[in-house]
């Protein structure tokens, strides 16, 4: 038993520690509204997130769980090494990505780790990654900006004058304006938790499986509940370590929400990645949806032009674009290193 938990020590810290990262960096999408309109104390929302994330993992998220603990790489190649390694690259193109000021993708990377780690031993299943998740990381931010750009070109000027308010303080005294600011963000918390969570929970589920041994790897889903219940209170320590700056100031590089438009945005973005993770068990970009949707708010405010000669775009497309690679060549570098 003491060579098991020696075993899983450092695995288990890396997820954690990605956990903390990733409740920090998704805070500012599920609280940003709330808390700018002035209806929620900042004191509460550590705690509201991490228990909307933990019910979120726990109703929703066995999809997306199985296929990163499962669909990419077989739980038999999810050694101590393996897993730390792919763990050590996705933090690692997270932090490059946190240190040039772009929110990153924890799941893609964690996708294209796992597929650079299974790639350098032979086994990856390609088919499952080009046919099934990259159409979907393809298809729902186009989706995403598509709703965005039809409801504020055409929907929102209907409803301008009775509804929307740039004031948010009025905003904040009209009560039902304030609880669907307040439902949409534990919405949205709701749904990072049925998809996100898995980034750092099945690696480490798939490892626990394997040192275990094979009835373990034939009943996956209670280690992966309890991989969950370890995980996903580290989403609220990061919201409470880091959450507050990024909330601040979410979302003001691309163009100035007002407390309506971050509400849409968030119900939008939110349905769209609870539909990922319930129905296709996808890991899915809760980053590019935003942001896809907050593109296409400025497009229909300050016009396509301006939009994409904005410093904070062009800096969204080139990050998302190269830090998953780096995630799938660092993974596929390391593990060709250490383990072949």
């Amino acid at each position: 038993m003491s060579e098991l938990f020696n075993s899983l020590t450092i695995p288990f810290l890396l997820a954690m520690f990605l956990a903390v990262n990733m409740g920090g960096s998704g805070t500012a999408p599920a609280f940003s509204a709330a808390y700018g309109a002035s209806v929620i104390r900042r004191s509460l929302i550590p705690g509201l997130f991490g228990i909307m994330v933990l019910v979120g993992a726990l109703l929703a998220g066995k999809e997306v769980s199985l296929t990163l603990g499962k669909g990419l790489l077989d739980p038999s190649f999810f050694t101590p090494e393996a897993t730390s390694l792919i763990l050590l690259s996705i933090s690692l193109s997270l932090l490059i990505a946190n240190l040039l000021g772009v929110p990153q993708s924890t799941s893609q990377s964690t996708v294209l780790s796992i597929a650079g780690a299974a790639t350098a031993l032979g086994v990856f299943d390609s088919r499952q990654f080009f046919y099934v998740i990259l159409p979907t990381w393809l298809i729902l931010p186009v989706v995403a900006f598509g709703l965005m750009l039809v409801l504020s070109r055409w929907v929102f000027p209907l409803v301008q004058k009775k509804m929307l308010t740039s004031d948010y303080k009025q905003l904040s005294t009209h009560p039902v304006l304030k609880g669907l600011l307040i439902f949409s963000s534990l919405y949205v918390a709701f749904s990072i938790g049925a998809n996100n969570v898995a980034n750092a929970a099945a690696p480490i589920a798939s490892l626990t499986a394997n040192e275990i041994g094979g009835e373990a790897i034939e009943n996956f889903l209670p280690i992966i509940i309890l991989s969950v219940l370890i995980v996903a209170p580290c989403f609220a320590i990061g919201s409470s370590l880091m959450g507050h700056k990024v909330t601040k100031a979410t979302g003001k590089g691309i163009v100035e929400p007002t407390p309506f438009h971050a509400t849409v945005i968030a119900m939008i973005v939110a349905s769209l990645l609870l539909y990922a993770s319930i129905m296709q068990g996808i890991p899915t970009s809760l980053v590019q949806l935003n942001g896809a949707a907050f593109i296409a708010l400025s497009i229909s405010k300050d016009g396509t032009k301006t939009t994409f000669q904005k410093p904070t775009v062009r800096k969204f497309f080139l990050v998302w674009a190269v830090a998953p690679v780096f995630a799938f060549l660092m993974a596929y570098v390391l593990t060709l290193l250490f383990l072949v």
